[in-house]
């Protein structure tokens, strides 16, 4: 039996060309009228650890190969697709841009694990006869050997790529012998390091289909839209040659020839598509037709005539329990969480999603960046990216075999609009021959590649984490100029993406906004694409049982990237992070807002319709009206149907007469009108608030101050106790405060604020911890009684530091209410940042149950905060806390006005803001142990709810692996005072 393709000098593995025996690479479609089966489900599996090490005899079909295997041992059963490594053979392994192996172009290792499947399978009793049979195969990591009855078939590499074979000939009745081995090794690793975890296996679908005589080997859907006379231009090209029909259009016309007639175009905010039939001798195929051009003009990328603006994400295909081997139901999941949280365009990073998910993109429309499964990141480690493949020729037909097998199977998708080469692969003439071909072959879309700065293969400029000030450069068209005049000027020339910003590791991403504005203000600036999608976390437990999701080096890995691969808006579980929600509120396709203050006193709001495409039709507007957070009236608001871009000046009812007092806040949404395919009937797209000026508290008459004065106890202040040596806070109207408060400086720090080790600039929480940040110590000076209350002098500082914080806490007595106002004055030669700035204290853990005025629902900092929703909440103190796959701050609710902590009998704390909202935290753990914490279940409750109060937070940023939080957010030392009133709550 032959082992390896014939001449070759290398193991077929190890061999950098794509493989042997398979057929020309062709279209994908949804369905036709030919037969076909799934040999999905359970296969026989066995696991040797060396490419060579096992025999072929499992491949052959003979009764005595089948007895031998029958009785082994080495079997098991595995789900296909799927990946052994998480189905008990092995374990995953990540790695962000080291191979995991020793880099040897196009060599391997011996120990290279392989994996060798069978299925046994019968043919349906009424399988065509005559005509050709294939077999295809959606997705093998990395590099397939494959049999069928005891005859070879051939070699594929291209893990994330359709192969298909030959094999009528070979077919039986029953008991069809199909044999795959599959090595988790080969030379087609070296263009598939994409910083995601290594999962060997057959991982997409396995599909045997008919071809009957007659039948189109191939067909290619040209669909243009004319958006100056609104006709659609439809030609396709077929061979062998048939009929195209769309009885929609009324279209009976032959392939190879244009018709046009007038059309509803197809856009990511209007899908439409046509259903058509290609039908030539042998078989019917369903087309699913969608018309629009997609144009480059003046630097910037239209479609149908109209600048588009990307409010993407990249995605890579993740599900915690089959990795990459994704079903229908999580894939339409995603594309409906997507949709209903103001996504509009995916990068499908870095490799060409499962085919389903494009047609899925197709119905419910998303932009789409196809991108190619290609990337060679370990090479950049090396002087000039030294051995990079995609600069040597022995890889050039694997590269181009690799641009074709994406181009040919998606370019029937109308939501694909962009192709793009790959993924952080430097330069090379590799690329170059890739980009001609897709030129060649499908010159109506425009070619991507981000890795090369001088941009010779790529119709867009495009960067990854380029900071806020240099996006407003390039959009300005002022960028530093290239050294070549003649590569500047095409790069002048070109629309610009970030195909990656806001880099969604842990809390954050910061700064979302902000790049918002610049893409609005900027027509070159054309959006970009959120990394990522999903963390990539798998699931774990601990020995007493407790679940959680491990990461990189939680499964033995040798060389590992850590918690780097869990760096998106959902959680593994595809619950919506803080990070999803801000960046839904961030691109609302609606604009509300009040433009001047003229507008303010006259009671308008502006309303701005920012999509590409639609008009406000499909929406229905509502207002409400709410003093302290409840409700008091509500009903529709007037907003014409405006076009895109279009703005409209929209008066306001007038204010509900109401006996409530507090602050009043008018709150307005556009909601779905009617039911659609991605969400339903009052989902809130966009929202604003319009909070009224509030009437300032009448004056305290001149009440009496009231003096502390020394008792027993220690010293007493109105409703307090304090002690006598330290000035803290004991009591409080006979509660006890076992932490009373003091300040704090210190935050676990984020991924964003650890930052890159690649970064030069400042990695705030590496300065942090130099300094000793985390480990103050408090000196008290001085406590002194006056007639007006208490004062405490106190400095907080490091050890072995020079600076300090000069803080003095005064406090009065107002009733049953502490009025406690903070100063903290900066000593020494401050050069470092402050991660918040504000007061902890701890209370039991009995009260447990929080009710706030402020921003909500979930989390906000200064520069997460735009989707804070200012009302009225309540939540336990475990609710609060946001579950980051690694341990950090979180939780912090911004904007409070005031907050409740109430044991089960209604005693407890209130907590109001003095002249500023706070920002409100409380934890079952200090900051330190959450510091400390690698995993969720690290976090043991203590017997005390840890509270913050802030008065500042330091910014979050996206320095994780982008650019750290703008300069306005920077926490820097300085003199801080702000106040917070305290009174007990008692029992009901």
């Amino acid at each position: 039996m032959q082992t390896r393709p014939e001449g070759s000098r290398l193991p077929y593995y190890e061999d950098p060309s794509p493989g042997s025996g398979t057929l020309p690479p062709r279209t994908w479609y949804p369905s036709s009228d030919a037969a076909r089966i799934s040999l999905n489900g359970t296969w026989s599996f066995r696991l040797g650890g060396t490419a060579e090490g096992a025999d072929t005899t499992f491949a052959t079909a003979n009764e005595d190969a089948k007895a031998a295997w029958s009785a082994s041992a080495d079997w098991h059963q595995l789900a296909v697709p799927g990946h052994w490594v998480l189905q008990g053979h092995g374990a995953p392994a990540y790695t962000n841009v080291k191979y995991p192996f020793p880099v040897d172009p196009p060599r391997v290792p011996t120990e290279n694990p392989t994996g060798d499947h069978r299925r046994v399978f019968d043919l349906p009793a009424d399988w065509p006869a005559g005509g050709e049979s294939v077999l295809r195969f959606d997705g093998v990591e990395s590099s397939a050997r494959v049999w069928l009855n005891g005859t070879e078939l051939g070699t594929f590499q291209g893990s994330r790529l359709p192969h298909e074979f030959a094999v009528a000939h070979l077919l039986r009745p029953g008991g069809n012998v199909l044999a795959v081995r599959v090595h988790q090794w080969s030379a087609g690793s070296y263009l598939e390091d994409q910083d995601m975890w290594w999962l060997p296996g057959i991982f997409r679908d396995v599909t045997l289909l008919h071809r009957p005589d007659g039948a189109a080997a191939d067909h290619f859907t040209h669909a243009g839209y004319d958006h100056t006379t609104g006709l659609g231009t439809l030609r396709v090209d077929a061979e062998p040659g048939g009929r195209v029909l769309v009885p929609e259009l009324g279209l009976d016309i032959a392939t190879g020839i244009e018709a046009s007639v007038p059309v509803e175009p197809w856009t990511a905010e209007t899908p439409r598509l046509y259903t058509g039939q290609l039908v030539t001798e042998g078989e019917r195929i369903e087309l699913r037709i969608g018309f629009r051009t997609v144009a480059i003009e003046d630097g910037v990328l239209r479609v149908n005539g109209r600048r588009v603006l990307f409010r993407g994400v990249n995605r890579h295909e993740f599900h915690p329990k089959t990795g990459r081997a994704l079903d229908l139901a999580t894939m339409r999941e995603d594309i409906l969480l997507m949709k209903r949280h103001n996504i509009n365009a995916v990068r499908t990073s870095h490799y060409p999603p499962h085919p389903a998910f494009l047609q899925l993109c197709d119905e419910l429309g998303l932009w789409v960046i196809d991108e190619c499964d290609l990337e060679t990141h370990g090479f950049c480690d090396f002087e000039d990216w030294r051995g990079n493949p995609v600069d040597d020729e022995r890889f050039t037909p694997a590269l181009l075999d690799r641009a074709q097998r994406m181009v040919e199977r998606d370019k029937n998708h109308p939501s694909v609009v962009i192709w793009s080469l790959g993924n952080e692969c430097g330069g090379g003439e590799g690329l170059s021959a890739m980009a001609r071909w897709i030129r060649g072959r499908d010159p109506e879309r425009p070619v991507h590649y981000e890795n090369d700065h001088s941009y010779r293969d790529s119709d867009i400029y495009s960067r990854m984490y380029a900071p806020h000030d240099e996006v407003e450069l390039i959009g300005r068209r002022a960028e530093e100029p290239l050294a070549d005049p003649e590569l500047d000027a095409h790069r002048r020339s070109l629309p610009f993406l970030l195909c990656e910003y806001g880099h969604a590791m842990g809390n954050g991403p910061g700064g979302l906004a902000e790049y918002q504005r610049l893409f609005r203000d900027h027509e070159r600036c054309q959006g970009g694409f959120i990394w990522e999608w999903i963390d990539h976390g798998f699931p774990k437990v601990t020995e007493d049982g407790t679940p959680y999701f491990g990461y990189g080096g939680d499964f033995g890995e040798e060389l590992h990237d850590g918690n780097f691969v869990c760096d998106g808006l959902l959680f593994p579980d595809r619950t919506p992070s803080p990070g999803l929600i801000e960046y839904q509120k961030v691109i609302e396709p609606v604009l509300i807002e009040v433009a001047t203050e003229e507008d303010r006193a006259a009671g308008v709001i502006s309303v701005t319709n920012d999509q590409d495409f639609a008009d406000l039709s499909a929406l229905t507007f509502a207002w409400r009206y709410e003093v302290e957070g409840e409700g008091v009236a509500g009903g529709p608001l007037s907003v014409p149907p405006l076009g895109p871009g279009e703005t409209a000046r929209v008066p306001l009812p007038d204010p509900p007469r109401t006996e409530r007092s507090g602050l009043a806040v008018w709150t307005f949404e556009a909601q779905l009108a009617d039911d659609t395919p991605w969400a339903p009937r009052g989902h809130r797209v966009a929202w604003a608030q319009l909070p009224v000026p509030a009437v300032p508290d009448a004056p305290n008459g001149g009440r009496a101050a009231v003096a502390a004065r020394r008792v027993d106890q220690g010293i007493a202040l109105g409703p307090g106790v304090f002690d006598a040596a330290s000035g803290a806070l004991r009591e409080l109207a006979g509660l006890a405060i076992p932490h009373p408060p003091r300040l704090d400086v210190w935050r676990a720090p984020t991924d964003n604020d650890l930052g890159a080790s690649w970064q030069s600039d400042e990695r705030h929480a590496e300065t942090w911890r130099k300094l000793g940040l985390h480990r103050v110590q408090h000196r008290l000076d001085a406590v002194e009684t006056t007639d007006t209350g208490l004062t405490v002098r106190t400095r907080v500082a490091p050890a072995a530091a020079e600076v300090g914080l000069g803080t003095v806490y005064d406090w009065q007595a107002e009733g049953d209410t502490l009025l406690l106002t903070v100063t903290v004055t900066p000593e020494g030669p401050w050069a470092s940042t402050l991660p918040r700035v504000g007061l902890r204290l701890g209370v039991p853990a009995s009260w447990d149950s929080v009710t706030w005025f402020g921003g909500g629902p979930g989390e906000a900092y200064p520069d997460t905060g735009t989707a804070a929703l200012l009302g009225r909440y309540r939540a336990s103190v475990d609710q609060l806390q946001t579950p980051y796959v690694r341990p950090q701050e979180n939780g912090a609710r911004g904007g409070v006005r005031w907050a409740e902590l109430r044991a089960g009998d209604g005693s407890g704390l209130r907590v109001g803001a003095g002249d500023e909202p706070f920002w409100f935290t409380a934890r079952r753990w200090t900051s330190e142990q959450l510091d400390a914490a690698e995993h969720t279940p690290d976090l043991v409750p203590t017997d005390t709810v840890w509270v913050n109060l802030d008065h500042a937070q330091h910014g979050i940023g996206s320095q994780s692996c982008g650019p750290g939080p703008l300069p306005e957010y920077h926490l820097r030392p300085r003199e801080f005072r702000f106040s917070l009133t305290f009174t007990a709550l008692a029992a009901r």
